[in-house]
């Protein structure tokens, strides 16, 4: 069974009830880590050689965080640009993430129809996140496609379970992958 790392990243998760859902879907899940940016960073000092060993100790990558102005929130950009070394994660020496699996689970205020050309954010949540394939890319991962929840401010309590039992089997499927 495969070990997956949830790299969380939510500066008002207490005020997220999607993000809650979810993550109370999957955090007690033999096999996964649950790592909270916000929580374990709040003075945004990142361990880089605590969080290289816990990506070395894992095979499963997922970037979980809210779309913020058609990214991350800042915790999770500043992890990126420190933890991903030049020589270690990618580059002539950078081979230590090498064919893990790696994608992004993500919340929306947003429905499906303003993520996409016609709609007024003009683009697709896949073309946004292509930062992240490119990093994934870049680092020897296979990216796979998100795992997005959006429109969450008008999905029913109901909805958001059924949500939290789709991630709770993308990350079973993941593990057996």
């Amino acid at each position: 069974m495969k070990k997956v790392l949830v790299l969380f990243a939510h500066p008002k998760y207490e005020k997220s009830r999607a993000n809650q859902v979810l993550i109370n879907a999957i955090a007690k899940k033999e096999g996964v880590t649950f790592h909270d940016l916000y929580e374990i960073y709040p003075d945004f000092h990142i361990d880089v050689d605590a969080e290289k060993k816990l990506l070395e100790a894992h095979d499963v990558i997922i970037w979980h965080h809210p779309m913020y102005w058609y990214s991350c929130p800042p915790l999770l950009k500043q992890w990126i640009d420190m933890v991903l070394e030049f020589n270690w994660a990618y580059g002539p020496k950078g081979k230590a993430l090498q064919d893990k699996l790696c994608l992004n689970a993500i919340t929306t205020g947003g429905s499906k129809e303003l993520y996409c050309s016609q709609g007024s954010n003009s683009y697709t949540i896949n073309e946004f996140l292509r930062p992240f394939e490119q990093t994934a890319n870049l680092c020897l991962m296979k990216y796979l496609k998100p795992f997005a929840v959006m429109g969450t401010y008008k999905l029913t309590n109901e909805e958001l379970d059924g949500y939290g039992a789709a991630y709770n089997a993308l990350i079973d499927s993941l593990q057996q992958f």
